[in-house]
């Protein structure tokens, strides 16, 4: 049924409001009752998840990430094509196990560790730290700022009220994009490096984007008013944003980003990197449990 899996459970036990904790004792239960050996090891900071990640590949474990999407993608950098993954959602966005088709119910997603399949994927690098969907600058990173800071609002509202915080103060800026050595300048909101589809909790900001294509999809959202930029947003969801004027999408194996004032670089949430950024993918870096 699941070939002998043995797997190592790696959380983050502050992350996400503790949520990862709270859904603990549910999923050991799952995983008992599917017959799935499996120990759980709580991680201290990125560096000490990853040395976690690597020993217990080391040893023949799938490591599994029980945490957000962030975690996701520093446990298969750490790991690479020689490890396995799996996947509980266990944060706030889980972009990452909705691109999959991984449920969103934590007991439900541990029957994918018993009966998944084991799938190549792309892996994502930014400035060589590794990500799992989707980098991106500008209008976004100081989105993704506000999100983090916002510790009283529960769901995927924060990623609502981080876009309408951010707006209020944003200023445009000069952006100097390089995509497998040919330049493009524009002024504008944000430069979107996806690997897979979604971000912010379902919004499909790449829709044509492939984890099996050795590319990034890279969406280019250029300047318009604070007003109609208010009014296109719920388009994102539905992908259909990319329709718009002053939305460039292209193809690239490599892009590098520069901008006219300093930004962090977010990926799947979190702060990878600072600008200028060289943000590149590597095809089939990592091997993933999946839904048949």
């Amino acid at each position: 049924m699941n070939d002998g899996r043995r797997l190592a459970l790696i959380l983050n036990p502050s992350a996400a409001g503790g949520r990862a904790l709270h859904l603990l004792p549910g999923v050991k239960e799952e995983l008992t009752s599917l017959g799935l050996t499996h120990r759980v090891l709580e991680t201290r900071d990125i560096d000490h998840a990853s040395d976690l990640a690597r020993e217990a590949a080391a040893a023949g474990e799938v490591v599994v990430a029980m945490g957000g999407d962030g975690l996701v993608g520093t446990l298969a950098g750490a790991i690479g094509r020689d490890g396995i993954l799996g996947v509980i959602p266990a944060g706030r966005g889980n972009d990452f196990a909705r691109e999959l088709s991984i449920p969103k119910d934590a007991r439900a997603a541990c029957g994918v560790l018993a009966l998944g399949t084991i799938r190549e994927l792309d892996l994502g690098e930014a400035n060589g730290k590794p990500f799992a969907g989707i980098a991106s600058v500008g209008f976004d990173s100081e989105a993704n700022r506000v999100a983090n800071e916002a510790r009283l609002i529960k769901g995927n509202l924060v990623y609502l009220y981080a876009a309408l915080r951010a707006l209020a103060a944003w200023r445009p800026v000069r952006f100097s994009v390089t995509l497998d050595g040919a330049e493009h300048s524009f002024e504008g909101y944000t430069v979107v490096a996806a690997n897979s589809r979604f971000y912010g909790g379902g919004m499909r900001v790449a829709p044509d984007a492939k984890l099996t294509d050795g590319l990034l999809e890279v969406v280019l959202i250029g300047d318009n008013s604070k007003l109609r930029f208010l009014a296109n947003l719920p388009k994102v969801f539905s992908g259909k944003h990319i329709d718009l004027d002053g939305v460039e999408t292209h193809r690239a194996r490599e892009v590098e980003i520069r901008a006219s004032r300093p930004f962090d670089v977010y990926a799947d949430g979190d702060v990878l990197t600072t600008l200028p950024a060289t943000v590149r993918v590597i095809p089939g870096a990592m091997r993933v449990i999946a839904p048949r």
